[in-house]
């Protein structure tokens, strides 16, 4: 039977997935599921998709277009360049990168696809959606809502009744869902959301406090240089990032602007709590969203079986720590937020193909691992209680840090010790380590940041820093947890040298691998790129593409894609600041 594959077609990313031997995975291109959901015109007047397209968003805005998705439906065209285009024809783009990446993947021309969208889309969206997969050369069997999707991912198969809170909050679009799972039936009972609301809005409110900052200290207003606010809005991404992993991050751009007394430089250290205080009114409206879909659905927050996070937005600590609070349980992210819909929608592929569905492999950490701090009960400070760090569930490799603070003044050490457990009362939990740090007897309140790096095999990185000094202590903890049971790490080794063997040996559908010397047709366009941009290198620059192209051949030959990612990404970046 002619293979259908599933496709989460996003506002920032756009994934493709299929049913490869019974299970759903994702369709990987340069060791890359996530595709940039941008199109754009290279500077020869070429169609770029993906990263090459969003990586000149800044140097090239007029030449570039991203979140199409809100524009679905819209009959507004859309300049590219110097021509206009449909939103369905510039999603229709996406689309046919995807097509193209499932047939080397597959090995075998790819015609049918399910694909996504937001619960709350309208048909005219919907038709939107279907006519661009026809541009694209793709029959669309099938669109299904994301919330959908995500819960097929997840799905139940005890038999059990559950009732679950899809919570997906991704780049340009929000969407809440109570969905109720029976038997292999997922229906979804309410649903609501807001097409204009999502990490893009983030992004740009943090770029504009960004600005006016800069205006404040600096007489100098970028919000009239596109580019620049591209930069700045660049910048509030990565800064996004950062913080939902870690408490404080730094903010740098370099000639930003220019102002009467000269070349304006950023650099400003921004906290977990600052970008929290910036959004939260945002969250909030989400929360809102989460009381009328429960009000719709008829049902009570104690009824909720789980709550399932979609979307790449879903990362921001805030979003778990409020969920939890306003229903009363801790939300699943086992799987990726950014691929469960695609893995979802792969799965209702397979069922479109008479296929049983089957589970997503996934590796988890079983256990939360975290520490101790002290907290006053009857007047007195108590050490007992704990504070998680890395999250039962979470998947791996899972590398999170959180701030604490010192309670006395000129305190001179601190004992950390590493839990592992889930009771809130950390002498019911299991101590895997203590660690005596001297501090340099700063004033009480002073931050000491601690991270923990948790990789697939069970061993535990521990980092605590002194932030107000740079003093830092280090540990590893090995065999934080069992190691995956035998069957299970054989099935993972097979899949990987699967994915490298069809890298590898050219079944990629097509003879683009053989033609470009074992590479990915992207990396053997990108060494053209580096060959053609030599003569307007300067001299340190063209040393280091030669030297950079030798070695991604050389990868390319031996077969360490790891290291072709690696290298390629080096090169990419060099370029991007040439151009």
């Amino acid at each position: 039977m002619e293979t259908i594959v599933g496709i989460d077609l996003g506002t920032t990313n756009s994934e493709v997935a299929c049913i490869i031997d019974g299970k759903a995975e994702i369709l990987t291109d340069r060791d890359n599921g996530i595709m940039p959901s941008c199109v754009g015109l290279d500077a020869a007047g070429g169609i770029i998709v993906g990263t090459e397209a969003r990586n000149q968003m800044i140097v090239a805005p007029d030449r570039t277009v991203s979140s199409v998705k809100r524009r679905m439906g819209d009959k507004t065209p859309i300049p590219l360049g110097n021509e206009t285009y449909q939103p369905q024809e510039i999603s229709a783009f996406i689309l046919k990168a995807l097509k193209n990446r499932a047939e080397k993947a597959l090995g075998h021309p790819v015609s049918r696809a399910v694909i996504t969208v937001p619960a709350y889309f309208n048909d005219g969206q919907r038709q939107a959606t279907r006519e661009a997969g026809q541009i694209a050369g793709l029959e669309v069997v099938r669109i299904i809502n994301e919330p959908t999707a995500a819960a097929l991912a997840y799905e139940n198969r005890s038999g059990d009744t559950a009732r679950v809170l899809v919570y997906d909050l991704g780049g340009g679009t929000f969407d809440v869902s109570i969905v109720r799972i029976e038997n292999g039936v997922v229906e979804v009972m309410a649903s609501t959301g807001d097409n204009q609301l999502g990490g893009d809005d983030f992004d740009q409110k943090l770029a504009d406090h960004l600005a006016a900052r800069i205006r404040s200290e600096h007489d100098a207003d970028v919000r009239v240089d596109p580019a620049a606010m591209h930069r700045l809005k660049r910048a509030a991404e990565s800064a996004k990032i950062a913080l939902s992993s870690q408490p404080y991050t730094m903010i740098e751009e370099d000639h930003i602007a220019e102002s009467k007394s000269g070349p304006v430089h950023l650099s400003m250290e921004l906290s977990r709590a600052e970008f929290e205080d910036i959004i939260e009114a945002d969250l909030n409206r989400t929360m809102d969203a989460v009381g009328k879909a429960l009000k719709d659905a008829q049902a009570l927050p104690s009824v909720i079986d789980r709550i399932i996070l979609v979307g790449g937005s879903t990362r921001i600590p805030m979003v778990a720590r409020l969920l939890e609070e306003k229903i009363g349980i801790t939300p699943h992210g086992e799987i990726d937020p950014d691929l469960c819909v695609a893995l979802g929608a792969s799965l209702q592929a397979g069922r479109e193909m008479g296929k049983d569905d089957a589970g997503v492999l996934i590796d988890v950490t079983p256990y939360s691992f975290g520490t101790s701090v002290l907290d006053e009960m009857d007047g007195a400070m108590l050490p007992y209680r704990f504070i998680p760090v890395i999250k039962r569930n979470t998947k791996l490799p899972a590398s999170r840090s959180e701030a604490f603070y010192t309670v006395y003044e000129g305190q001179e050490a601190v004992e950390i010790k590493i839990f592992q457990g889930e009771d809130t009362d950390c002498r019911n939990n299991i101590c895997i380590g203590t660690y005596m740090f001297d501090l340099s007897g700063l004033p009480a309140g002073s931050p000491v940041t601690l991270r923990l790096d948790l990789d697939i095999n069970g061993i535990l990185n521990i980092e605590a820093v002194e932030k107000p000094t740079g003093n830092t202590i280090k540990a590893v903890i090995d065999n934080a947890f069992s190691r995956l049971d035998d069957e299970a790490i054989a099935d993972s080794e097979q899949r990987i040298n699967r994915l490298f063997d069809d890298r590898d040996d050219g079944a990629s559908g097509t003879d683009a691998y053989a033609e470009n010397g074992g590479m990915p047709s992207e990396t053997a366009g990108l060494i053209r790129r580096a060959q053609d941009a030599l003569d307007k290198a300067p001299p340190e620059d063209s040393d280091e593409i030669i030297n950079l192209i030798e070695d991604i051949r050389d990868a390319a030959g031996a077969g360490r894609m790891a290291d072709l990612k690696e290298l390629s990404n080096e090169l990419e970046d060099i370029l991007f600041y040439l151009d």
